[in-house]
């Protein structure tokens, strides 16, 4: 069965669908990470209803708390979630990157540690698919060894080798037929790397191809630079999902340049942080300049918080640590971010997708 179909093309951006064991997920689509099977301070309800058709969760730390064993009497992550939406599964390979968690590399695996009892555990490709399977996700991710930025290029070329060698060993050992399984490419920003990496796992014939190792404190130039070398080398049929992506004017310019999936914990972590999405600038709702202020947050916005609340309810919320402003301002920079790859959907079906129109728009 052909996985991932596109249907509308408007200049290199791309419109299609990509069909999983839960239902047709449209493309381009952006997914909140629900790390331990929740978004931060929302309902999946509440994700639901601000336009989400699928998550992105962590099958490494699932698989500590709660353990397989409590999701398998579930029958599975998704009912386990009670999200009957799509469900990738990070493999846990992001985790290299955290000192707490990463002890030792090696070809066999990744050496951790448990952040629950503090125990080592030998985690291998073999292992991070046994457990999506298990999990049930309907896209499991390939364990990779993720490069810090600024790596030298002996770091960034052990890494891309040792995530080929893995790749491979994921193909060979997943048989879940219900599950899609993509192949990632690193090599951060040297570019041959990154060319050589990409081919690499284009090679293997996976169902999609991700782009790794990027957004983590390169410039935004040097990434675009990357996606642009990486894809001489994926085949124009392949879904391409960049990791770590979220703010509206990386999504804007990365679908110009053909990418179709995203996630990232941005538009809810910068709302714990006071920052709410808006149209003609974003707004740090922690200023004393809303103490006042009864406007919406967003006037073209749709969502409830813009529609019921005020700004000065909101910095009050915020002032005084009430927990409903995390909830709130996640709610709403989720229902912008969503509400933009629904307008980026629309215009490239209507052939007209214009980057800079976009970037004026929301690009701020």
């Amino acid at each position: 069965m052909k996985t991932f179909s596109i249907n509308s093309v408007c200049g290199k951006a791309r419109a299609g669908t990509l069909q999983t064991a839960h239902g047709a997920i449209e493309t381009p689509f952006f997914m909140p990470v629900a790390t331990k099977g929740s978004v931060k301070y929302l309902s999946n309800e509440e994700v639901l209803s601000a336009g989400t058709d699928c998550l992105i969760s962590n099958a490494f730390i699932l698989h500590l708390k709660p353990g397989l064993e409590v999701i398998g009497k579930h029958k599975g992550l998704h009912n386990f979630m009670h999200w009957q939406k799509g469900i990738f599964t990070d493999s846990g390979g992001f985790q290299v990157l955290s000192r707490e968690f990463c002890l030792r590399l090696s070809e066999q695996g990744v050496l951790f540690r448990n952040p629950f009892d503090g125990k080592k555990m030998l985690f291998t490709p073999e292992k991070a698919i046994e457990i999506q399977s298990r999990l049930g996700s309907d896209v499991a991710m390939c364990l990779d060894d993720v490069p810090l930025a600024g790596s030298d290029l002996k770091r960034l070329t052990d890494s891309a080798e040792r995530t080929f060698a893995w790749a491979k060993r994921c193909i060979a050992s997943h048989k879940n037929k219900k599950q899609l399984l993509f192949g990632i490419s690193q090599g951060g920003i040297e570019k041959k790397l990154r060319i050589k990496s990409t081919e690499q796992i284009v090679s293997l014939d996976f169902d999609g191809i991700a782009l790794g190792g990027l957004c983590i404190g390169e410039s935004k130039e040097k990434m675009q630079e990357t996606i642009k070398s990486a894809f001489q080398k994926i085949p124009f049929e392949k879904p391409r999902y960049l990791m770590g992506v979220g703010s509206a004017r990386e999504i804007i310019e990365s679908v110009s340049m053909g990418i179709d999936i995203f996630d990232s914990c941005f538009p809810t972590r910068v709302a714990r942080h006071g920052l709410a999405f808006a149209f003609e600038k974003n707004l740090n709702i922690d200023s004393s300049k809303f103490r006042i202020d009864l406007k919406p947050l967003e006037k073209k916005c749709n969502c409830f918080v813009c529609r019921d609340y005020s700004r000065s309810y909101l910095h009050h919320l915020y002032r005084t640590k009430e927990e409903n402003a995390m909830k709130l301002l996640s709610y709403h920079n989720l229902f912008f971010i969503q509400g933009l790859m629904k307008k980026i959907r629309t215009a490239i079906k209507e052939n007209s997708f214009k980057k800079e129109k976009f970037l004026k728009e929301f690009g701020k």
